[in-house]
C-alpha cells in the first residue's frame, strides 16, 4: 500500500471517529461533565521530526523554529532527528502517525526529492501544506590546506582528469547534490560525488580531507571559514559575501558568467504538516508557524548565519514548492548516471517541463489549503 494509500485509510478512519465524536457530543448535552468532552490542542508534547542529522541546516532552521513557536504559544515541541533517504525516513515515520497534529515534520526543500526518486508516493504540495522560513546558500569550500586555491582551480583539474575530484553532498539526491550537479553541468566537468546523511557530516567529510571538496550551505560552512579551517571556493549568491574581517565569499557568477541566470539559488527549509489535519489545528499550528518565523530571535539566528529570511505559506508556498519539483525532475532525468538510483519522469509525476510551467499551474484539482 501507498504512503497515498495509507493517508486515504487514515482519512477514512478519521471521518468515522468524527462521526462517533458527534454521537458523544450529543450525549455531554444530557450529561454534564462527561469524560468525552474533548481538551483544547494541543493537550500535550507535540513532535516535530526532522528530515536531516543534527547540526545540519535543516536541523539548526527547525530547532531555532520550534523554539520561537513554541514561546509564542505557550506550547511544548520536542525535536527528534530521523535522517535517511533524503527525508524518506523521517516523512514516512510522520504519515504513519495519527493524523492529530502532535506529530509534524520539519523539512527542506519542499521534501520534492522523496517523490522523485521514488522514496514515497505523495505530492508534497497537494498531501501536505509547506511552509516557507527561508533560505540559504550553497557553498564549496576546501580545507586550509588544499591545493585548490579557487574554484578555477577545480575546473582545470576536473576537465584534466574527469572525476577525479570529489565533493561531499548531503546525500544522493539531495539539495547540495542537485546544486553540484547544476554547477558542474554549468562549468562542463564532471566530479565524484560522495553522500553523507545530511550537511554537518558532508562539511566534517571535507574538513577531514575525505573528499577534496566540502558541498554544503554558507551557514555549515561559516564557522570554520572564520576559524581559517575552510577556505570557500564559491558560493550561490548573485554577489560576493564580504565578511567583517574582509574574507571574500566569491559568487559562482564571477567564475560561470552563465550561473548569474539561476543565481541567488539554494536550500529552503519548510516547517509541514499534513493536510488531513483537522481545519482547526491546521489553523492553530499556521498561527503558531507565522510567529515563531516572524519573531524577533528566529531572524536575528537566520541573519548571523547567513540564511534569508522569508516565510511563504498557502498557495504561494504550494506553488513554489511544485516550481522546484518540476526544476529536480528535469535535472535529475539529464544526469541519471551521477544519481545511482531510480529518477521518475516528469510524465510519471503529472509535472510539466520547467519551460511550461507558468502556463500548466494551478494543475487541474488543486486546492489550497485552508489556511486565514
Amino acid at each position: 500500500m501507498g504512503t497515498k494509500d495509507k493517508t486515504e485509510v487514515s482519512r477514512r478512519g478519521f471521518l468515522a471517529a468524527s462521526a462517533s465524536t458527534v454521537g458523544m457530543a450529543a450525549l455531554q448535552i444530557t450529561i454534564p461533565g462527561s469524560a468525552f468532552a474533548q481538551a483544547a490542542y494541543p493537550s500535550r508534547p507535540i513532535n516535530l521530526v526532522v528530515m536531516y542529522s543534527a547540526g545540519g541546516g535543516t536541523d539548526v532552521v527547525m530547532r531555532k523554529l520550534a523554539e520561537e513557536m513554541a514561546a509564542a504559544k505557550g506550547w511544548t515541541i520536542n525535536v527528534l532527528n530521523k535522517p535517511g533517504a533524503v527525508g524518506g525516513v523521517a516523512t514516512q515515520f510522520v504519515s504513519g502517525s495519527p493524523p492529530d497534529g502532535y506529530t509534524l515534520l520539519g523539512g527542506a526543500n519542499y521534501n520534492r526529492f522523496v517523490r522523485v526518486l521514488g522514496h514515497a508516493d505523495f505530492v508534497p504540495w497537494e498531501d501536505w501544506v509547506p511552509m516557507k522560513a527561508g533560505n540559504a546558500l550553497a557553498s564549496w569550500s576546501v580545507r586550509k590546506d588544499s591545493p585548490f586555491q579557487t574554484m578555477q582551480d577545480v575546473i582545470d583539474a576536473a576537465k584534466a582528469n574527469p572525476g577525479s575530484v570529489s565533493i561531499s553532498t548531503s546525500g544522493t539526491g539531495g539539495v547540495w547534490h542537485e546544486l553540484a550537479l547544476i554547477v558542474a553541468n554549468l562549468a562542463g566537468i564532471e566530479l565524484k560525488y560522495v553522500p553523507y546523511k545530511g550537511g554537518k557530516p558532508a562539511t566534517l567529510a571535507g574538513l577531514q580531507g575525505e573528499t577534496d571538496i566540502a558541498g554544503g550551505g554558507v551557514h555549515e560552512h561559516i564557522d570554520l571559514i572564520r576559524a581559517g579551517e575552510l577556505r570557500n571556493l564559491c558560493q550561490t549568491s548573485s554577489e560576493d559575501i564580504t565578511l567583517d574581517d574582509g574574507t571574500v565569499l566569491p559568487t559562482i557568477a564571477k567564475i560561470i558568467p552563465e550561473s548569474r541566470k539561476i543565481l541567488p539559488v539554494g536550500a529552503t527549509y519548510n516547517f509541514m504538516v499534513r493536510r488531513d489535519l483537522p481545519p482547526e489545528i491546521l489553523q492553530e499550528l499556521a498561527d503558531a508557524f507565522r510567529a515563531g518565523a516572524n519573531s524577533d530571535g528566529f531572524k536575528e539566528m537566520m541573519a548571523a548565519k547567513f540564511y534569508q529570511h522569508e516565510v511563504k505559506v498557502g498557495e504561494e508556498a504550494d506553488r513554489e514548492g511544485a516550481l522546484m519539483e518540476t526544476v529536480t525532475v528535469d535535472i535529475f532525468n539529464r544526469n541519471k548516471d551521477q544519481i545511482g538510483a531510480e529518477v521518475k519522469t516528469a510524465a510519471e509525476l503529472g509535472l510539466p517541463k520547467p519551460e511550461d510551467f507558468d502556463t500548466w499551474w494551478p494543475p487541474e484539482g488543486y486546492k489550497p489549503a485552508q489556511i486565514n
